[in-house]
Protein backbone atom coordinates (compact mmCIF):
# COMPACT_ATOMS: atom_id res chain seq x y z
CA UNK A 1 0.00 0.00 0.00
CA UNK A 2 1.38 3.22 -1.31
CA UNK A 3 0.71 6.00 1.65
CA UNK A 4 -0.20 9.55 1.24
CA UNK A 5 1.57 12.54 3.42
CA UNK A 6 -1.74 14.48 3.77
CA UNK A 7 -3.40 11.42 5.72
CA UNK A 8 -3.03 9.82 9.13
CA UNK A 9 -1.48 6.41 8.33
CA UNK A 10 -4.32 4.07 10.02
CA UNK A 11 -6.81 6.93 8.32
CA UNK A 12 -5.72 5.48 5.00
CA UNK A 13 -5.99 1.84 6.53
CA UNK A 14 -9.50 2.42 7.51
CA UNK A 15 -10.26 3.90 4.11
CA UNK A 16 -8.80 0.21 2.87
CA UNK A 17 -11.16 -2.08 4.95
CA UNK A 18 -14.13 0.88 3.88
CA UNK A 19 -13.71 0.42 0.53
CA UNK A 20 -13.45 -3.58 1.01
CA UNK A 21 -16.60 -3.34 2.67
CA UNK A 22 -18.42 -1.45 0.14
CA UNK A 23 -17.34 -3.47 -2.82
CA UNK A 24 -18.50 -6.54 -0.92
CA UNK A 25 -15.48 -8.22 -0.54
CA UNK A 26 -15.92 -8.15 3.17
CA UNK A 27 -19.87 -9.06 4.19
CA UNK A 28 -21.44 -8.38 7.19
CA UNK A 29 -20.40 -11.32 9.62
CA UNK A 30 -17.39 -11.95 7.71
CA UNK A 31 -14.04 -12.68 9.59
CA UNK A 32 -11.20 -9.71 8.61
CA UNK A 33 -7.56 -10.35 8.72
CA UNK A 34 -5.93 -9.78 12.63
CA UNK A 35 -3.94 -7.14 13.39
CA UNK A 36 -0.91 -9.02 12.10
CA UNK A 37 -1.76 -10.08 9.31
CA UNK A 38 -2.88 -6.83 8.07
CA UNK A 39 0.03 -5.00 9.47
CA UNK A 40 2.36 -7.59 7.02
CA UNK A 41 0.10 -6.85 4.03
CA UNK A 42 0.63 -3.19 4.21
CA UNK A 43 3.73 -3.11 5.87
CA UNK A 44 3.27 -0.92 9.10
CA UNK A 45 3.79 -1.60 12.50
CA UNK A 46 1.13 -3.31 14.15
CA UNK A 47 0.20 -0.65 16.77
CA UNK A 48 -1.20 1.60 13.69
CA UNK A 49 -3.35 -1.16 12.23
CA UNK A 50 -4.62 -2.12 16.03
CA UNK A 51 -5.92 2.05 16.20
CA UNK A 52 -7.16 1.21 12.68
CA UNK A 53 -9.53 -1.33 14.44
CA UNK A 54 -10.32 0.81 17.50
CA UNK A 55 -11.07 3.50 15.40
CA UNK A 56 -13.97 1.59 13.05
CA UNK A 57 -14.56 -0.34 16.22
CA UNK A 58 -15.59 2.64 17.90
CA UNK A 59 -17.67 3.62 14.21
CA UNK A 60 -19.55 0.45 15.01
CA UNK A 61 -17.90 -0.79 11.81
CA UNK A 62 -16.68 -3.97 13.38
CA UNK A 63 -16.39 -6.11 16.25
CA UNK A 64 -14.50 -7.98 18.09
CA UNK A 65 -15.43 -11.68 19.11
CA UNK A 66 -12.44 -12.09 22.27
CA UNK A 67 -9.88 -15.17 21.04
CA UNK A 68 -11.15 -15.06 17.76
CA UNK A 69 -10.83 -12.29 15.97
CA UNK A 70 -12.78 -9.45 13.80
CA UNK A 71 -15.73 -9.22 11.74
CA UNK A 72 -17.56 -6.96 10.10
CA UNK A 73 -20.81 -5.57 11.77
CA UNK A 74 -24.64 -6.91 11.03
CA UNK A 75 -24.95 -3.27 9.32
CA UNK A 76 -21.22 -2.24 8.68
CA UNK A 77 -21.81 -1.77 5.04
CA UNK A 78 -24.67 1.42 5.64
CA UNK A 79 -22.26 2.27 8.80
CA UNK A 80 -19.59 2.73 6.45
CA UNK A 81 -21.37 3.94 3.56
CA UNK A 82 -22.67 6.79 6.02
CA UNK A 83 -19.39 7.71 7.18
CA UNK A 84 -17.85 7.67 3.73
CA UNK A 85 -20.29 9.54 2.48
CA UNK A 86 -19.41 12.82 5.49
CA UNK A 87 -16.41 12.36 4.87
CA UNK A 88 -16.92 13.54 1.39
CA UNK A 89 -19.43 15.67 1.86
CA UNK A 90 -16.74 17.53 4.87
CA UNK A 91 -14.27 17.61 2.86
CA UNK A 92 -13.77 16.69 -1.21
CA UNK A 93 -17.12 18.73 -2.16
CA UNK A 94 -15.28 21.72 -0.97
CA UNK A 95 -12.33 21.28 -2.46
CA UNK A 96 -13.89 19.70 -5.77
CA UNK A 97 -16.35 23.00 -5.57
CA UNK A 98 -13.53 25.41 -5.60
CA UNK A 99 -11.45 23.82 -8.44
CA UNK A 100 -15.10 24.05 -10.47
CA UNK A 101 -15.42 27.62 -9.65
CA UNK A 102 -11.64 28.32 -10.79
CA UNK A 103 -12.12 25.93 -13.90
CA UNK A 104 -15.35 27.33 -14.83
CA UNK A 105 -16.90 24.03 -14.66
CA UNK A 106 -20.48 23.92 -14.60
CA UNK A 107 -23.08 21.71 -13.45
CA UNK A 108 -24.23 20.84 -16.63
CA UNK A 109 -20.78 19.84 -17.73
CA UNK A 110 -20.40 18.21 -14.73
CA UNK A 111 -23.69 15.64 -15.71
CA UNK A 112 -22.37 15.13 -18.75
CA UNK A 113 -18.90 13.65 -17.97
CA UNK A 114 -20.70 11.95 -15.21
CA UNK A 115 -22.78 9.65 -17.98
CA UNK A 116 -19.57 9.68 -19.61
CA UNK A 117 -18.52 7.76 -16.66
CA UNK A 118 -21.59 5.45 -15.98
CA UNK A 119 -20.98 4.57 -19.45
CA UNK A 120 -17.71 3.36 -18.99
CA UNK A 121 -16.03 6.24 -21.27
CA UNK A 122 -13.88 7.83 -19.18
Amino acid sequence: MEFKDNQAIYLQIADLFCENILTDKWKPGDRIPSVREMAVSVEVNPNTVMRTFAYLQEKGIIYNKRGIGYFVADDGFNKTKNLKKEDFIDHELPEFFKAMVLLNVTIEDLEKYYKKYLNGLI
